[in-house]
């Protein structure tokens, strides 16, 4: 059965998506922003590639109190939030309590994740919003809708696995939406991978140290 999957793990999925996004390469102002976790090591192959900086982008999922992983909304960087329409069915205070510990946590990450280093400027530039795949694809539109309120040049959402709603969805905030692979029926990302662990922050922090010095070793030459 696994050897139907398409993807052996995230850096294969990042490698395989990057073979569909050459045409991006020569973009003025390239940059891939990943959504972490999961998307950072996506991201990270994408951007070696393309030989294009990497940074992220921190977006939370809004998950249900009956389902955490399925998602009623997101927030992200900047004071987005995006919310589904199962998000109504809830008591104000309910959701308002999913909302301020998501948006306790999002701070802690950009905080983890940075350091003192400030978010890239996105603005005039060609923007590559990466994660690992889309579900419902709540999370990565409070990401595109966050992303689109900088005024970047020009914006693709960029994904190995997702549903095609999701996908086609995407298309009304995004320039180009590219998904490698969109089986039918989904479910969900993680059953398009062989090997999918949690991705830690540790790694996160390590990925993004990395391609930092790798744009330092590019400014020197």
């Amino acid at each position: 059965m696994t050897r139907d999957l398409p993807f052996r793990d995230r850096r294969h999925a990042g490698q395989v998506l990057a073979q569909r996004l050459q045409h991006w390469r020569d973009r003025p102002g390239l940059l891939v922003l990943a959504l972490p976790r999961g998307g950072v090591p996506v991201g990270d192959e994408v951007a070696r590639a393309l030989d294009a900086p990497l940074d992220v982008l921190v977006v939370r999922k809004l998950g249900a109190p009956w389902h955490p992983e399925f998602a009623i909304g997101a927030l992200a960087s900047g004071g987005v939030r995006v919310l589904q329409p199962e998000a109504d069915t809830l008591p104000d205070a309910v959701l308002e309590r999913i909302v301020r510990r998501e948006q306790a946590e999002l701070e802690r990450r950009e905080r983890l994740y940075r350091g003192e280093r400030p978010p890239v400027s996105v603005q005039g530039r060609s923007v590559l919003l990466v994660d690992d795949g889309l579900a419902t694809g709540a999370t990565m539109q409070a990401a595109a809708e966050a992303v689109r309120v900088q005024k970047p040049a020009a914006l693709c959402v960029a994904v190995p696995v997702g549903a095609a709603d999701s996908c086609r969805a995407l298309t009304e905030l995004a320039d180009e939406v590219v998904c490698a692979e969109t089986p039918e029926p989904f479910r969900a990302v993680s059953l398009w991978y062989r090997d999918f662990p949690q991705t830690s922050d540790d790694e996160v922090r390590s990925l993004l140290a990395a391609a930092a010095q790798r744009a330092a070793d590019g400014a020197l030459h």
